[in-house]
């Protein structure tokens, strides 16, 4: 199944939620649109990966407050390794 969550890289630091989820609500619902503060990346969230791969379609590599944007499907987080110590 194709997943729904996409990554939006590139960012302006001074880009908020509420324009990220504006942008992308052109193009389909959104559920949830989070921006990594200082990070210049986010996440936003459709209700449907038809949704999320129209809006990838349309805005990768598109112009946003002066940087083009990066879009990719988001992946799974990476589970974080054990440090191996041992009390």
């Amino acid at each position: 199944m194709q997943e729904a969550k996409l990554y939006v890289g590139n960012l302006s630091y001074s880009v908020t939620q509420e324009q990220l989820q504006e942008l992308f609500a052109q193009h389909g619902t959104v559920v949830e649109a989070t921006v990594i503060e200082s990070k210049g990346f986010g996440f936003v969230k459709f209700d449907t990966p038809e949704a999320a791969e129209k809006a990838k379609e349309a805005l990768n590599g598109q112009e946003f407050q002066g940087r083009a944007l990066r879009i990719d499907n988001a992946r799974p987080p990476k589970q974080r390794e054990q440090s191996g110590r041992r009390w």
